[in-house]
């Protein structure tokens, strides 16, 4: 069984999906009440747990190593299950979103090009590893994608959000990408909104949107 929490709306009665992968050290139940709660309730959340609560060990912008490699693979199945269980239950469109380590996760299993969300949100994201790795560079071209980083968050550098930028630029992503001064590691209202208006989009069926204010 596939360990996670819902909150929102039931999947038969939703108007969009939302799978929402929490950061190292953290869990689903501080993601619903740091994020969830701020949402639209007419959707339907699936907040998928993390063995231990870490989806890998090594930092996102380490190398890749075999067993980093073997980590992420297992990690990326996991919530690929959660994202398919979604989808056999309800043709609404669903949304991939994920805080720090979590956003790095949704956007490895992004760039696998499997199963492709309906928009990927990554709140302080990065790709994992380092522009010398080999990396998957499948992500379907014009997928809606909000990256976000703070230049005061000491786990994602302003380098690594940058060249994630460049990455799915050159994957031809409908990409937007806000870097927020002086923001540590957390989701700030203005990322929570973008969010809520992304969601609120989906569920009323039109195009995801990613022109809100900051």
């Amino acid at each position: 069984m596939l360990d996670m929490l819902h909150l929102g709306a039931s999947m038969a009665e939703a108007k969009a999906i939302c799978v929402f992968v929490h950061g190292r050290g953290q869990n689903p139940e501080e993601m619903a009440d740091h994020v969830i709660r701020h949402l639209p309730q007419d959707i339907a959340y699936a907040l998928p747990r993390a063995a231990g609560g870490a989806w890998y060990a090594a930092r996102a912008v380490d190398p890749l190593t075999t067993a980093t490699r073997a980590e992420l693979s297992a990690a990326v199945a996991q919530v690929q299950g959660v994202i398919d269980a979604a989808r056999a239950s309800s043709a609404v469109p669903l949304v991939l979103a994920g805080f720090s380590q979590g956003a790095c996760l949704s956007l490895e299993l992004a760039c696998t090009g499997q199963s492709a969300p309906d928009a990927l949100v990554a709140f302080t994201g990065c790709r994992v590893g380092t522009p010398a790795d080999m990396r998957p560079r499948a992500l379907p071209p014009g997928l809606p994608v909000y990256l976000t980083g703070g230049d005061a968050d000491p786990w994602i550098p302003v380098s690594a959000f940058a060249e994630a930028v460049a990455d799915l630029g050159t994957q031809r992503a409908a990409l937007r990408a806000d870097l927020f001064p002086g923001r540590g590691h957390e989701v700030s209202a203005a990322e929570r909104a973008m969010l809520s208006g992304i969601l609120s989009n989906l569920a009323a069926g039109r195009a995801p949107g990613l022109a809100a204010p900051r």
